[in-house]
């Protein structure tokens, strides 16, 4: 039973996603509290297999019976297990946090839009297990599918920003799979494993630097790679405050996921394109992204916009701390991976929770929480601690393995970028409570609503988990070296 964790971690928001229409013609009022049974499900599973994975090694689940490379195979390893863990915790909150913040417009909609959000949910699990290249593929589109059609439920600017969406999402799945083609072509099989044997010897081909290429061009398009991020800050501004968590905290970094297990599973952490090393272009890519992404974030007045662009600054801190080329700073960046879906969860539950209880959705606006809402300052204060990296946040101690990495690796460009991007994020902070405790609110924030339990449920269990990962970072970060480091470090 215990290898069958991964089939069942999918199966279980999937079977809800297919049973919710058909349940739905009758009891509409079932969706959600089907959809809460479901993902609360995963937690309890997701620890188990984490925990066999801890005891007896990763495991290889072939679907029924067909062994790789012939057959579809999972692999549930130390990465996509921690991974998964976090994916069902925050799943689970999204899902508490959208009852009062979903769309009161949705009508007859709220069959699909609970099937859209399990469907997203299994999708995730999907790229996060798959053990071949063209299921990732299956399973990012799933999920961007799903992605559009949640970002559109709120109508209005969220329709072109779903459509910009789209057409990106769309370019780069296609370059994704053109690339996987090309591998193909070259080594005749798309198994994870198979190619890791036979890639090695074929680096130099054309078809596999133009495969590579590719493949990454279509995933920085869906990790929002700057300049690559054109669809993301519109897409989580104008989704829906219940759907803007999720896509925030998950979608683009299990895109990133996918990334690192290619990267670092199939091709090699030593390949070069033209005697360029792939990882030091990986480096750099992420260090302009942390400080442009941070740049731009501090120039923006909307509170989700200017999370968005936060986001967009971590996923370069990242690619950063993966591209160094040492255990250290690999460890760190997928550290900081975990700690960032934490972080980019609270702040997108906070920022919902603003909308419901006091309708504000600009930093000026932001002067509504002064002596009205301590639990959300409190909160807000938790997440950029983190956020800039201040102890004994979790953010604290991934900018700390990242730099370590850094000066290990005597790449001192990638420490100034780090410090610079943290430069950036402490100023549009301080922005923020410059809004809070000096200005005074505006006259078109509504007058305050009673928050209900579920968000302050859902705000305060990120903040408490922000602060936890700080406190067990050795044991995760010693975990993660063990398990995810790419083997010859």
């Amino acid at each position: 039973m215990r290898d069958h964790a991964p089939a069942i971690l999918f199966l279980l928001p999937f079977v809800t996603a297919i049973s919710l229409p058909m349940v739905g013609l009758k009891r509409r009022e079932w969706c959600r509290p089907m959809a809460l049974v479901a993902v609360s499900a995963m937690g309890p599973v997701a620890l188990a297999n984490l925990m066999v994975v801890l005891n007896h090694g990763e495991i290889r689940y072939a679907f029924s019976g067909w062994a790789a490379p012939i057959g579809i195979e999972w692999v549930a390893d130390g990465l996509a297990s921690v991974v998964m863990v976090v994916v069902s915790f925050l799943a689970l909150l999204a899902l508490i946090h959208a009852g009062p913040t979903s769309p009161q417009t949705l009508g007859q909609r709220i069959v699909p839009y609970y099937t859209l959000i399990l469907l997203l949910i299994s999708a995730l699990t999907g790229i996060v297990f798959a053990g071949d290249l063209f299921n990732v593929f299956v399973f990012l589109e799933v999920a961007a599918l799903s992605g559009y059609a949640l970002v559109g439920v709120a109508g209005g600017k969220a329709l072109v920003s779903a459509f910009r969406y789209l057409i990106l999402g769309t370019l780069g799945a296609s370059l994704y799979l053109l690339g996987v083609g090309y591998f193909y072509a070259a080594t005749g099989t798309l198994n994870m494993a198979d190619l890791a044997l036979r890639v090695p010897a074929l680096v130099t081909s054309k078809a596999i630097v133009g495969g590579l290429i590719f493949m990454f061009l279509g995933l920085a398009i869906k990790m929002a790679l700057m300049p690559l991020h054109g669809w993301l800050p519109d897409a989580y501004t104008h989704a829906p405050e219940a759907v803007s968590p999720l896509l925030a905290s998950l979608v683009t970094k299990v895109a990133l996921i996918a990334w690192v297990r290619i990267m670092f599973g199939v091709v090699g952490p030593d390949t070069e394109i033209e005697h360029v090393p792939v990882l030091i272009l990986l480096e750099e890519l992420g260090a302009i992204a942390a400080v442009v992404g941070a740049l731009l974030a501090l120039t923006q007045h909307e509170l989700k916009r200017m999370f968005a662009y936060g986001g967009i600054s971590h996923i370069g801190l990242i690619l950063v701390g993966v591209g160094l080329g040492n255990p250290t700073g690999f460890a760190g960046g997928l550290f900081y991976l975990i700690n960032d879906a934490v972080m980019q969860a609270a702040l997108f539950f906070l920022a919902g929770a603003v909308v419901y209880q006091y309708g504000a959705r600009t930093i000026d606006e932001l002067g509504c929480l002064r002596g009205q809402a301590p639990w959300m300052t409190g909160a807000l204060i938790v997440m950029a601690m983190s956020m800039v990296g201040f102890p004994p946040t979790g953010g604290f101690f991934g900018k700390w393995y990242i730099i370590l990495g850094a000066i290990e690796a005597h790449h001192y460009f990638a420490v100034a970028a780090v410090i610079l991007s943290t430069i950036l994020t402490l100023a549009y902070f301080v922005k923020l409570f410059e809004r809070i405790f000096r200005d005074r609110p505006v006259s078109s924030v509504m007058s305050p609503v009673e928050a209900p339990l579920s968000l302050k449920v859902s705000v305060g269990a990120v903040s408490a988990t922000i602060i936890l990962l700080g406190v067990w970072s050795d044991p995760i970060v010693g975990f993660l070296l063990k398990t995810a480091v790419p083997t010859g470090w």
